[in-house]
């Protein structure tokens, strides 16, 4: 917002000046005017307003009318659509002005800065008290503050008396602070709306929003990411995939200066020129034409026409033909790769994938890492390689797996973390699960199961069959949050308990005394006789005490339900243990080793089966209070 006209304090003048009265519709060229004239600088020129007169006219079949005066009356009159809406109306101000030289000594509001300033428009015009104004009021204050802001808008081009019905409201406000004050002075400045007029509304001109593609742009922080280049556009039902912004023709003005403000036409470059099948569905209005998804899957444009797929087959993912692939895991997008030559990888070095199912029929390369619901790598995947799917099956796998039910046909020392893994054959590897199914174990298998351990062959030694109760984070973290609860609640209690032992210690002090004010009591109630306040007062504080040990006994009580709970809880934990298995259907080759985790007291129980031997299901066992071995158990 630029503003104009502000008050300075005055500097010393070149040479003086007669007072000047001018007949002028431009006040600020003739201040310009004569101050080349005297040569006096702008800002030591003052003016009185002496009168205004205000013109219309109306043009008609491109001619010039003659301008009419026109009264404040008359004015107020004009048809807001007829006159100032339309463009044929044309309105102006003649100002009769006195110049003069300003007297600095004798001006009192020296140290109110006042401006006048207006929105782009011009339709809309301000009064701005800048920060550190001062001003004492006198009894013309408020004649004189109109006089400064109207002298502000002539100086501005700003017409006088039209489109300020608000003015009055504020030149009240601000007298009224400053006779309250006396000697106001403004700590921050303050800015006021002193005229409106008629805003025009701006054109639009069309345009075409391709929201589907705008989803994937980067925020303007983030890393680029030059192997994710859009390969997949998924979507989801329902999403609004394409815009058509039609055009709007905007709406004429006028501004505070009484210029017509025409809307210019809007600009049509940007018309739909493709068409849809049925898996999109298009919505029509006034102002705009919308292309909805009616299924998941990922959009294609196929000539010209738009479809959503759910099902594509390409020959590899690699940064030079795809780049990375990332789309909604509910999009129910699937993505078949052949790569025929064994040589290459089916998905790239460093590629990142995401889809609801992927088909690889070739190798996962280096630092890949793949994202989906379901997967199958019929290859190998390399050990730097990531795979997470709640379904998942792989052939060869070196690398990382993570999923709920996890199907493995060779783990060569990669890692499996899932709910549910079954291995055909483990050569040595890293398994983390709820259950471990293996038919055929060779050496170096580190095996970490909640729930059981089962080996239907053994080729070899050096693993470790491990049963964790607390191997899931979730079950990590309740247990954690368990001991918190209970530390906090054993304090409780032992804080309770000194409350209960102090009350009930100041009770058996007292009762004896209680006692005694009570059947006094008794006897002066019914013998209509007034109660002595302190007995009142004694009798009061005594069954407080009461009900205070009362209540501490409930909370106590509730608190120890409480405690039994959270100990119940963690004892369920620790039970489980005692349900777990380890089981080799085959005989023992080798060295290895059992071993059980418990929780309270966090110790490891650990068993090495004899090479040779045919016991099959290993299980914890307490054989005496707090004493625990793993003992092979009947079928």
């Amino acid at each position: 917002m630029a503003f104009f006209g502000s008050t300075k304090k005055s500097e010393s003048v070149s040479k003086s000046m007669r007072p000047t009265v001018i007949r002028t519709q431009n006040v600020a060229k003739e201040l310009m005017t004569i101050a080349k004239t005297y040569e006096i600088k702008i800002e030591n020129i003052d003016f009185n307003i002496l009168d205004i007169q205000t013109y219309v006219r109306e043009n008609k079949d491109a001619k010039e009318s003659e301008w009419e005066e026109i009264t404040a009356d008359e004015l107020y009159e004009l048809d807001e659509k007829e006159a100032f809406l339309n463009p044929n109306f044309q309105i102006k101000q003649m100002y009769e002005i006195e110049f003069f030289q300003k007297e600095q000594d004798e001006d009192l509001y020296k140290d109110f800065n006042l401006a006048v300033g207006a929105n782009a428009t011009k339709c809309k015009v301000y009064l701005s008290i800048k920060e550190g104004s001062k001003v004492e009021y006198n009894k013309n204050f408020e004649q004189d503050l109109l006089m400064m802001i109207n002298k502000r808008k002539i100086r501005a081009g700003v017409l006088v008396n039209i489109f300020d019905e608000m003015l009055g409201d504020a030149i009240f406000k601000l007298s009224s602070h400053v006779r309250v004050e006396e000697k106001a002075v403004y700590n921050k400045s303050e800015t006021l709306l002193i005229a409106e007029s008629f805003e025009p509304t701006i054109t639009l001109d069309d345009a075409l929003v391709f929201h589907y593609k705008e989803k994937e742009q980067r925020a303007d922080n983030e890393k680029v990411d030059y192997s994710a280049r859009g390969f997949i556009k998924s979507v989801v039902k329902d999403e609004l995939l394409i815009e058509y912004i039609k055009p709007q023709e905007g709406k004429p003005g006028r501004n505070c200066r009484g210029e017509f403000m025409s809307p210019k036409p809007p600009e049509v470059k940007n018309e739909p020129k493709f068409t849809v099948d049925d898996t999109i569905r298009v919505i029509d209005d006034a102002k705009s034409t919308k292309y909805f998804a009616n299924v998941n899957g990922y959009i294609v444009l196929e000539g010209t026409t738009y479809t959503i797929k759910k099902e594509m087959e390409i020959g590899s993912i690699d940064f030079k033909s795809t780049g990375s692939i990332a789309t909604a895991l509910s999009a129910d997008v699937s993505i078949n790769v052949k790569e025929a030559n064994s040589d290459k990888d089916a998905v790239g070095n460093g590629m990142i994938v995401e889809v609801t199912e992927i088909h690889i029929e070739g190798n996962v390369g280096s630092n890949a890492k793949i994202n989906a619901i379901k997967a199958v790598v019929e290859g190998q995947t390399h050990k730097t390689s990531q795979i997470r799917a709640e379904s998942l099956k792989i052939n060869i796998h070196k690398g990382a797996a993570y999923g709920k039910k996890v199907n493995i046909t060779r783990l060569e020392h990669g890692i499996v973390d899932c709910d549910e893994a079954l291995i055909m054959q483990a050569i040595g590897g890293d398994i983390r699960a709820k259950e471990i199914t293996i038919e055929v174990c060779a050496s170096y298998v580190k095996a970490t199961a909640s729930r059981f351990i089962e080996i239907k062959k053994l080729h070899g030694g050096e693993n470790i069959f491990t049963i964790d109760p607390l191997l899931k984070k979730e079950a990590k973290n309740s247990v954690n949050k368990n001991k918190d609860k209970v530390n906090e609640v054993e304090i409780e209690l032992r804080d309770i308990k000194k409350e209960i032992v102090k009350y009930t210690n100041l009770i058996e002090e007292n009762v004896v005394a209680f006692n005694d004010v009570k059947k006094r009591l008794m006897h002066y109630k019914k013998n209509g006789v007034k109660m002595p306040t302190s007995f009142v007062r004694q009798y009061k504080h005594f069954h407080a005490m009461q009900e205070t040990l009362s209540t501490l006994k409930k909370d106590f009580d509730i608190k120890k339900d409480t405690l039994q709970l959270l100990t119940a809880d963690s004892a369920s934990l620790q039970d489980n243990i005692f349900d777990a298995r380890v089981i080799n259907r085959d005989h023992w080759v080798g060295y290895n080793e059992i071993k059980f985790k418990l929780i309270d007291p966090p110790i490891d129980i650990v068993y090495f089966p004899k090479e040779g031997s045919h016991e099959k299901i290993f299980g914890l066992v307490e054989i005496d209070e707090g004493i625990f071995e793993i003992q092979a158990l009947k079928e």
